[in-house]
């Protein structure tokens, strides 16, 4: 299975990944996408 961001897109051949959880449904995230999600879209 291939890994990707769920904010970007971005497959694990690319980026760095963090596991999260999100509605109960694990998710993972990169980490150029991780301040998006801690500190919100400006």
């Amino acid at each position: 299975m291939e890994t990707r961001c769920f904010v970007c897109g971005a497959d694990d051949k690319e980026r760095v990944y963090l596991s999260c959880v999100q509605g109960g449904e694990e998710k993972m995230v990169c980490v150029l996408c991780l301040p998006v999600l801690i500190h919100g879209a400006h």
